[in-house]
């Protein structure tokens, strides 16, 4: 057993490693094609691009809780070595997507277009490109669809060296769409948007044709298993509160300040996005990796083992984006400067709180994986799921009464907390959670090493000036101050020990190898 976790846990390094390779290359891609994009299509037009493909994004809603659905049937069903069972659920998976792409198809020609025409806030001269944007944004939409068994698959199996590879590709295909808008005598959106989408189908393509490839399972024939189906759709159906949940909240968000604000706030809630993005990956990377042992070890019967992944997970993740976060918040104006040189106004207030969100909604994630294991999920998305819905309305009624765009995210930080708790307390039915333990030992635990990792940065931000050697000076000491705390506040005697005999190992091997 010592030995079998001991496997599992290298596991989930090593692809943490290679997911943190392909991030870091992506991350660097997307925060220079960003200052690039915004420089060449200018604040109106990058703002308009953002909000059209949060239209799109809405018909996610019918996709999202299926998507999760494949995602647990296909790991749960590994866990538990059931070959025969796993090929026939990644077919049923591919029937139901094409389902659900004409699903949205049709929605879309129809209700979404009506709404983007009529409804949202953009230049009557800039409706012709939008409408460009909205079909190319659906087409790219559509063909993800159709790839996400493939990619649950890759995820399933643990084989994060795929999605390191293949990004290789993508971050160059980025920089040369960059390139290309910059000197393009057409309109800038429309190119922008053609080779996004035409960049995201050959992506998708890649990926299923090394699934074919590398994943007996992966070949798709016709069947109609009415128990499966209905077991996935069951699943899905109660998921699909959550899934649509959490996406009302953010491209939900981002409509009603295009309604009430307009495309020029929109842009700035799109860089407060790809800043998010970006940080969030280090996080979205290191639970990519440890998601498939959560459920494996459910499926297993390993239940100690998956609560301790939850509890390490939880703060684990915490760590990672305090540490990459709050040298952002503490130099986010200067930081603005550097990288964009035009900064769109309500930016530093998004980019701040939507940082801030990004780590509360970090201390969910392995607790959302677990309860998604059980399969058990009807009462847990009426509650969380009924908690989530209310941040549109509320944001609505707060920005009808005038206030201040950021309000949609201050409002998402507060629910945040409140569906944190309600997850505790369903949880401890569905799988025996230690509520008071989690509070004591996660959220306490965070709470503290954030304040005490804060207080030095943030007294010295208030002294220094915005300029390069503050920036480099006030940067180490955040990061310095963070560790310090996490190391010696944050991590148990037992991680402490084990976090310095693995420095310890590294330094000496590296002594040996230059005796």
């Amino acid at each position: 057993m010592d030995n079998q976790t001991s496997q599992n846990n290298k596991r989930i390094a090593k692809n943490t490693l290679l997911l943190y390779f392909r991030m870091l290359l992506t991350m660097v891609v997307s925060l220079y094609t960003s200052r690039v994009v915004l420089g060449a299509l200018g604040v109106e037009d990058y703002g308009i691009y953002n909000v059209v493909g949060g239209v799109v994004a809405m018909f996610s809603m019918l996709s999202g809780s299926l998507s999760a659905a494949i995602s647990r049937f296909i790991t749960f069903e590994l866990g538990a070595g059931n070959r025969e069972k796993l090929a026939r659920v990644f077919s049923s998976s591919v029937t139901i997507q094409l389902g659900l792409c004409a699903i949205v198809l049709i929605l879309a020609e129809t209700v979404g277009l009506w709404f983007l025409n009529n409804k949202m806030v953009i230049p009557e001269s800039r409706m012709y490109a939008a409408n460009w944007v909205y079909q190319l944004s659906l087409l790219t939409f559509v063909i993800n669809l159709i790839s996400i068994p493939y990619n649950a698959a890759i995820i399933a199996h643990e084989r994060m060296s795929a999605f390191a590879y293949i990004s290789i590709f993508e971050a160059v295909s980025k920089l040369i769409v960059a390139y290309c808008i910059v000197i393009s005598p057409i309109d800038k959106l429309i190119l922008y948007a053609i080779m996004l989408a035409t960049i995201a189908i050959i992506i998708r393509m890649i990926y299923g044709i090394y699934c074919k490839k590398r994943f007996e399972e992966c070949t798709y024939h016709f069947i109609y298993d009415h128990d499966l189906l209905k077991q996935m759709f069951g699943f899905a159906g109660w998921n699909f509160i959550g899934a649509s949940s959490a996406l009302l909240r953010d491209q939900g968000g981002n409509i009603v300040i295009n309604l009430f604000c307009g495309p020029a706030v929109n842009a700035a809630r799109g860089i407060a996005s790809q800043v998010n993005t970006a940080i969030h990956s280090f996080v979205t990377n290191f639970m990519t990796a440890l998601n498939p042992q959560i459920t494996k070890s459910y499926a297993s019967g390993e239940r100690q083992y998956m609560m301790t992944l939850l509890f390490q997970g939880a703060r684990l993740s915490y760590y990672i984006l305090l540490l990459l976060s709050l040298p952002v918040i503490v130099n986010t104006h200067y930081i603005l400067q550097l990288w964009l040189g035009q900064v769109p106004e309500h930016t530093v207030l998004f980019i701040q709180l939507v940082l801030i969100f990004g780590m509360c909604e970090s201390i969910s994630s392995p607790l959302v994986t677990a309860m998604l294991a059980t399969g058990k999920i009807r009462n847990y998305q009426l509650v969380v799921g009924g908690c989530q819905m209310l941040n549109l309305p509320v944001s609505y009624i707060l920005l009808r009464l005038g206030a201040i765009p950021e309000t949609v995210l201050i409002v998402a930080i507060a629910i945040s907390q409140l569906c944190l708790v309600t997850r505790l307390y369903m949880l401890r039915g569905l799988i025996g959670l230690k509520a008071r333990a989690f509070i004591k030992e996660v959220y306490l635990n965070v709470i503290v090493v954030t304040i005490l990792s804060a207080v030095i940065p943030f007294v010295l931000a208030s002294v220094f000036q915005d300029n390069l050697w503050s920036f480099i000076a006030l940067s180490v000491i955040t990061v310095s101050s963070t560790l310090l705390v996490e190391f010696y506040v944050g991590c148990t005697a037992r991680e402490r020990q084990f976090v310095v005999s693995k420095v310890k190992k590294i330094i000496k091997k590296n002594y040996d190898k230059n005796k």
